[in-house]
């Protein structure tokens, strides 16, 4: 058998020849033990009940992570997608995915404050402290969209002491980057400051054949301040302010001619064909523009930590670009329809968002969380349908496309939620966790155009999660787990009648363990499951109608694991990997029966990354370091009918750094081999275009150079 072939062949390979030859090295050095917060404690990343893949900010610099995707890529059993506009992402963990203009199957937290919108995940990560992610629902403590599980973000905090950080990068495709930190006192110990900015531009790799150009450019201003007040021993409050401003390239997906077409559905032979995209419309994300501000206080009591988070978040996404993704001139699509078509979509959300969490000492037998929240969003969306007429072409604004449906709708949505959590010692080695939230979601859609109407629901539910784990000895912990997502419903847009989607709920089965040998230096961790899903929400295109349309499927059962390791081979040697695996099961649909035995939706049931680093001293005062990272990407089934999925792939990425205690320097390069593949694939059956699907191309190989100076009294 080729080990090559099957991965977990591979993998079951790999743990071998890393047991023996860590047991055969001598060493002195050890993993770096990571803190995380994934339970509103400060615990050891290896004593927390939960599948937790952690960075911290050795590895978030080793690896090179700088934006959302680049940490999701090397997390097991979650995928992430980017596609159509600069904001939107496609976020995948354990078969629950993503939905456009929807909830995310993720709860995402940055600092403690919720972001709430899909929108706000895809971000810039610069001068970060530390990244979790949990996966398997977390709705005890996160509550809402934490169905899959939740992303802990923590930025970087001031320091007591000035010291900074400037960085300046370049690379193919036009990139042009550069960063600064500056942190300090204003007043020693009681008030310090941490301010931190990035500019980023890029003209993109992707070529348009049609327009003759590239069409992902984007270019990115971002600036983050934080200042703590330490007002006493016991009480302190941090300010907090983020403001985020893109734009960029958007909807330049590949019309892909189905020999076969079926308006009901049919395999596309030419679905493994990566050409470039040909529409006559450059597509454009005119706005995305974030900005984020919140206030926390803490108090601190010999009963207990007092913590209260009021946010305030306002986003505003807006673009145009084409609908039919074709020239709208020459092809098979616009000889049946006459005309091209084009689009644009404007999004402005704002949020409110405040919680209240009573926390109690971690010295106790029996500890507590309790806590209540509230979140407040006003979300408008207004969508435009066009006529492209031949002829016009190329046309690259709005301006001279003729409306053909216009589409407006208002959401004022209020959610409020109450949540405790105890843990208890049953004994020295043996924890009972109990948690209980309930969550209700009460969402006011009024659609405006092109039929009024006024529609509301309240979603809800009880969420409850019990957790028992015992430790058998300082290297060795393992867990049983229940626990309840819950994702909330809501309703589509005015042009396909408001219908209302149901909420999603799962139920999760866990057994797990976390393991490190060899005197910290093999960590071994590992997680299975079994979900079951009611009402699983999905997400399909209808061009007809310009609308992004969500469904449910009845019920759904997921059943996986996953695997994660790393070892120091030797001092200066170290190698990492993990694998995941979850198999999306159709079970019940009353909609479309034909679909029942099928993989869910979006599901990928293989995941798997390979690494390792070498690290070697270079003179007295600086090293170097060599990092390969290989990403294996198992066959993806886009639609419930499961007739176009794309084939498994692999991804080989490469950084090599040279670092000093002021300078560093890193020449690195993304997907080496120049792979393509879809981001993201709509089957005609699902998006309403005659004759083809639409598929949006991977960039290929990217590649370029940073260098850094740190500074500091």
């Amino acid at each position: 058998m080729n080990t090559l072939r099957h991965p977990a062949a591979a993998t079951v390979a790999f743990l071998a020849a890393l047991a023996a030859a860590v047991t055969a090295h001598a060493q002195t050095a050890q993993l770096e033990e990571i803190v995380v917060t994934a339970q509103y404690r400060e615990q050891r990343l290896q004593d927390v009940p939960v599948s937790v893949t952690a960075f911290g900010p050795r590895e978030i610099a080793e690896a090179g992570i700088e934006r959302t995707r680049d940490f999701i890529n090397l997390t097991p059993n979650v995928t992430m997608d980017t596609s159509f506009t600069l904001g939107n992402s496609f976020l995948q963990v354990r078969g629950v995915a993503q939905i456009n203009n929807a909830d995310s199957p993720m709860a995402i937290v940055v600092d403690g404050v919720p972001q709430v919108n899909q929108k706000q995940f895809k971000q810039e990560l610069y001068d970060i402290e530390r990244i979790e992610v949990l996966k398997g629902p977390q709705g005890a403590l996160y509550g809402r969209n934490a169905i899959g599980g939740a992303i802990n973000i923590v930025t970087s905090a001031p320091a007591n002491e000035l010291e900074g950080r400037l960085g300046v990068g370049a690379g193919n495709g036009g990139l042009g980057e550069v960063q600064g930190v500056l942190t300090g006192a204003i007043v020693p110990d009681v008030l310090l400051y941490r301010v931190s900015g990035q500019y980023r531009e890029f003209d993109g790799v992707v070529d348009n054949a049609f327009l003759g150009q590239e069409v992902d450019f984007e270019t990115h201003r971002n600036i983050r301040g934080n200042l703590i007040w330490n007002a006493s021993e016991r009480f302190s409050l941090d300010f907090r302010i983020a403001s985020a401003v893109g734009d960029g390239g958007c909807c330049s997906d590949t019309f892909i001619p189905n020999p076969a077409y079926d308006p009901a559905g049919s395999a596309n032979e030419n679905r493994g064909v990566f050409s470039t995209p040909y529409e006559n419309v450059l597509g454009r994300t005119t706005d995305l523009d974030t900005l984020d501000t919140s206030i926390k206080a803490t108090w601190e009591s010999d009963a207990g930590q007092l913590t209260y988070v009021a946010s305030y978040s306002d986003l505003l996404e807006a673009y145009y670009g084409d609908l039919d993704f074709t020239s709208g001139i020459s092809t098979s699509l616009s000889s049946v329809l006459g005309v091209g078509l084009a689009q644009s979509q404007r999004l402005d959300v704002e949020m409110l968002s405040q919680e209240l969490r009573w926390t109690s000492p971690d010295d106790r037998l029996l500890r507590w969380i309790a806590g209540l929240y509230y979140l407040g969003t006003d979300r408008n969306l207004d969508t435009t349908g066009y006529l492209d007429i031949p002829g016009t072409a190329p046309v690259f604004s709005p301006e001279g496309f003729v409306p053909f449906l216009q589409i407006a709708e208002r959401n004022d949505n209020r959610a409020w939620a109450a949540f405790g959590q105890l843990s208890w010692d049953l004994q020295d080695d043996l924890e009972l966790i109990v948690g209980l939230r309930y969550d209700a979601d009460k969402r006011e859609h009024s659609a405006v155009l092109p039929a009024p109407a006024e529609l509301s629901d309240t979603f809800s539910d009880l969420q409850p999660r019990v957790v028992l784990n015992k430790r058998w000895n300082e290297e060795l912990m393992t867990y049983a787990s229940y626990s309840r997502g819950f994702r909330s419903g809501g309703f589509n847009a005015p042009s396909v009648g408001s219908r209302k989607f149901d909420e999603e709920t799962l139920d999760n089965f866990e057994v797990g363990f976390k393991s490190t040998w060899l005197n910290r230096r093999l960590q071994v961790n590992g997680a299975l499951f079994r979900s079951l899903s009611d009402q699983f929400q999905f997400f399909f295109v209808d061009v007809s109608a310009a609308a992004q349309v969500i469904d449910n499927i009845d019920e759904v059962t997921l059943l996986g694991g996953e695997l994660e390791v790393q070892a120091l081979v030797s001092d200066s040697w170290r190698v990492f990997g993990s694998i995941g695996y979850t198999d999306g099961e159709i079970e019940k649909s009353t909609e479309r029966p034909q679909d029942e035995g099928n993989h869910t939706p979006k599901n990928q049931p293989l995941t798997l990354n390979l690494g390792t680093q070498l690290t070697l001293p270079v003179g007295a005062s600086a090293e170097a370091r060599l990092r390969l990272d290989y990403e294996h990407r198992g066959k993806r089934y886009w639609h419930p009918d499961n007739l176009n999925p794309m084939d498994a792939f692999g991804l080989l990425n490469a950084r090599l750094a040279f670092e000093s205690d002021r300078w560093s320097l890193a020449l690195w390069s993304r997907n080496l081999l120049d792979e393509l593949y879809w981001e993201d694939y709509n089957a005609a059956a699902f998006s309403g275009l005659p004759f083809g699907d639409i598929g949006h191309l991977s960039r290929g190989r990217t590649y370029g150079a940073e260098l850094q100076y740190r500074f500091g009294l």
